[in-house]
């Protein structure tokens, strides 16, 4: 896959107009091509309009955003066809302060998330931009997600979770921004810097969203326990956000992938009634996730719903010598169907949140999950075996 930076399309003649206002990539030449265009930027929200079709061919494309965030999905294109779509995507790096910045992770560093870059992936079946613009918004509604690795944006293949998936169902008027981070609890978020930064980047009317639980039932200091340090730490997440006229929602942890004859077996000790006991007290918006991925993965039964998590034979990726059989994390089939559950849960949880649900959206069940056979995955051309930090 090519990447293209600015330095290298301000001499060339991709790149139609740089200011302090707006970046244009001109694509046209490219159809069929797997590319990335990257732009240095501040951080914040920009709205991103891509121009598709070809006068010479029909196109199938997908466009994701930093770390394989899911934005335009196998939008097709007739011969001569011209389709213009818009959505808002939030850059940032991990710089808090003069004197502070975000304690991120060895392995973080080389993530998209994180750099000083906006960066588009342009991929498809065949792909067929004809222009990129890339303009400031200022107006955009941010969603701030926090969170583990059922949450994160995860760079690589075949690993994915529910948070770079949801971009794909919010139209141009919201701005996802993610903060998880696999292996995280609500404690060591808040303490390597993670919410403080995205206080920053805070204002009235945005929304944050938590999930937590999986690894925080494995802390053994003292003070911790579901109704002690979790606890707490989530009270925090909520009075600093309503400080800042920000609303908070809570999500229970997603099941494992637990079966015991034929039923999923609670894994989460006391968090999640831990989570919809401060919800309750603080008057928090809680969607259940922990109660409707039990009831998705029940209806999809359990030798199937293998095929929503990285379960695959050995050498099905170059250099995997070994089988995978990860039953927390999800691939991208598993991480949409997630993603579906969580855009259910905003119509009760945050009703002023799903009016900005794209109109193509037509509900979801989870008893009655998406065929696997009808989703249609272009890969990205990182791949990784390491398993993501946390389980």
């Amino acid at each position: 896959m090519i990447r293209h930076t600015l330095a290298a399309l301000l001499m060339g003649t991709s790149l139609l107009t740089v200011s302090a206002q707006d970046i244009a990539f001109e694509c046209s030449e490219r159809d069929g091509q797997k590319y990335y265009l990257t732009a240095q930027v501040p951080d914040g929200n920009y709205r991103v309009t891509v121009v598709l079709g070809s006068r010479k061919h029909a196109g199938n494309t997908t466009v994701r955003g930093e770390s394989r965030r899911l934005f335009l999905e196998n939008v097709p294109t007739r011969k001569k066809e011209t389709r213009t779509m818009t959505f808002t995507l939030n850059k940032r790096n991990t710089h808090i302060s003069d004197k502070e910045d975000v304690r991120i992770k060895p392995r973080e560093r080389s993530k998209l998330n994180w750099d000083d870059e906006l960066t588009l992936e342009v991929t498809g079946d065949y792909s067929t931009v004809q222009r990129i613009t890339i303009e400031p918004d200022t107006t955009a509604t941010t969603v701030f997600l926090c969170g583990n690795s059922t949450v994160v944006d995860q760079d690589d293949e075949p690993w994915a979770s529910w948070g770079q998936m949801i971009t794909r169902w919010m139209d141009p008027g919201v701005s996802i921004a993610n903060y998880a981070e696999s292996g995280e609890t609500a404690s060591t978020f808040i303490a390597v810097g993670r919410l403080k930064k995205a206080l920053t980047q805070m204002k009235a009317g945005d929304y944050i969203i938590m999930e937590f639980g999986h690894n925080d039932q494995k802390q053994k200091m003292p003070g911790s326990g579901a109704y002690y340090n979790f606890a707490t730490a989530l009270k925090t997440f909520v009075d600093e956000a309503r400080k800042r006229g920000a609303h908070p929602i809570f999500v229970t942890p997603t099941q494992r992938r637990s079966f015991q004859n034929g039923r999923i077996q609670d894994t989460h000790a006391d968090y999640p009634e831990a989570m919809r006991w401060v919800a309750e007290r603080e008057g928090v918006p809680l969607i259940d996730l922990h109660s409707m991925t039990r009831t998705l993965y029940e209806a999809m039964g359990e030798e199937d719903s293998k095929r929503a998590f990285v379960h695959y034979p050995a050498n099905t990726y170059p250099g995997q010598t070994q089988a995978l059989a990860d039953n927390t994390h999800f691939n991208p089939y598993g991480a949409y169907q997630i993603a579906k559950c969580i855009i259910e849960g905003l119509r009760t949880a945050a009703p002023e949140l799903y009016r900005h649900v794209r109109p193509e959206y037509k509900g979801f069940d989870p008893a009655q999950p998406d065929r696997v056979e009808d989703f249609h995955w272009v890969e990205s051309e990182k791949v990784d075996m390491v398993k993501p930090d946390g389980n």
